[in-house]
């Protein structure tokens, strides 16, 4: 039990060094390639690189690491990338070199799969949405810390030095991941086939919930990962004040991953709480091309960090819910497979927007694409669906009598 508590504790800290290096440079990168002359349609390439990988990477590893039933190698391979990644970024001014970046860190972030699907088996099952609730509060607390240092660094050393702290830090988490103990008969040793692979990713409720995550993940990517930075800039934030809005966005978006399993989801249920998020999420999200007010922008990021808080611990934890343990990896590659969908084509879509429009379309696309989440939200929940299944028994019964 102690050596499991110990596992899980070393766990934490190489997730934490997964994350960090990836988000010290994400508030920079969209207006360092500008400075070199990126256009916001390449800027956007870029951006929707690190989802592309994702998208044709996750579904493989989760599939692969069930059938073998190992997963620390996956682990290690992943920090590997992230290092490689940030060594590339810190050695070019080139931008397709930085494209090749990006996409190693998007390969880095495919092998997120196996750490959210080891974490939970720290847990009871009962206690599911806990687990994910404690591993997104990780890795919200690596891109609070990550990217708010990103602008200072900048603003004292130059564009590099985010690049410089991100490849020391991938090379410790590197090297920790090999400290990784794991059994492979901790898990069951059934027999898994492809054919139980599509099963699983032709399951209702996982499906539903991975539409909902492209959504909220072509959001989040397209304005506080992607372009948030630019138009802060040009409302008259400094390079080192970004770091304002990357503070009140995250610590807000990190309150947010421990309140919803503790509090909200107790009191209101998932499917309530995920229309709640998604229905504040939008309208501050359409309103920031009106914001002039340094003072007022910020209150707006706040808000819409802790709604969208809310909204991935519980996609992550309603993704695997109805899944058996031993498929759960399987469930993970593809949920987070097809979410990428969202983290490539949301930066890409609006880059394009912004660039033969103006910024301001790119942020109305990105709200409208929140309204279309609450609109899923309110016609899949089952709440509605009971509603309408007693509706159906009385009309039912009133017609017999």
């Amino acid at each position: 039990m102690e050596r499991k508590q110990s596992t899980k504790y070393l766990f934490i800290i190489i997730s934490f060094l997964l994350w960090f290096p990836h988000f010290i440079y994400v508030p920079i990168l969209s207006p360092y390639m500008e400075s070199i002359g990126g256009q916001y349609s390449f800027i956007g390439i870029v951006l929707s690189s690190y989802g592309l990988l994702q998208l044709l990477c996750r579904l493989p590893i989760g599939i692969i690491s069930d059938l073998v039933k190992y997963r620390k190698p996956f682990i290690i391979f992943g920090m590997f990338s992230s290092f490689l990644s940030c060594l590339i970024y810190l050695l070019t001014e080139n931008l397709w070199m930085i494209f090749l970046a990006r996409s190693l860190a998007g390969l880095s972030a495919s092998s997120w799969v196996v750490f959210t699907f080891l974490f939970p088996t720290f847990y009871d099952d009962k206690h599911v949405h806990k687990a994910m609730g404690t591993i997104s509060f990780i890795v919200v607390l690596a891109q609070l810390l990550g990217m708010s240092f990103s602008g200072y660094l900048v603003d004292e050393w130059g564009w590099r030095a985010p690049f410089i702290i991100g490849s020391i830090f991938s090379l410790v988490g590197m090297i920790l991941s090999f400290f990784i103990t794991e059994h492979k008969n901790a898990i069951t040793m059934e027999a898994f086939s492809l054919k139980d692979a599509i099963a699983i990713i032709k399951e209702p409720s996982l499906l539903k919930v991975s539409v909902l995550s492209i959504l909220a993940h072509s959001m989040i990517f397209s304005t506080v990962f992607g372009f948030t930075s630019n138009y802060a800039l040009s409302i008259g934030f400094s390079t080192s004040e970004i770091t304002w809005n990357v503070i009140v966005f995250m610590i807000p978006h990190a309150i947010a991953t421990l309140f919803m399993g503790r509090i909200l989801i107790p009191r209101i249920g998932e499917w309530r709480a995920l229309q709640l998020a998604f229905l504040y999420a939008a309208p501050t999200t359409f309103i920031i091309p009106f914001i002039e007010s340094k003072g007022i922008f910020l209150v707006v990021q706040g808000v819409n960090g802790f709604f969208l808080g809310i909204i991935f611990p519980l996609l992550l934890g309603l993704a695997i819910e109805k899944i058996a343990k031993e498929k759960r990896a399987t469930a993970m590659g593809a949920y987070q497979a097809i979410y990428a969908i969202g983290i490539c084509l949301g930066p890409l879509c609006t880059g394009i927007f912004n660039s033969l429009f103006s910024m301001k379309v790119g942020f109305y696309f990105v709200g409208c694409l929140g309204l279309i989440a609450t609109y899923l939200v309110w016609q899949w929940s089952p709440s509605k669906r009971m509603v309408y299944s007693k509706e159906f028994i009385s009309s039912r019964t009133e017609s017999k009598s």
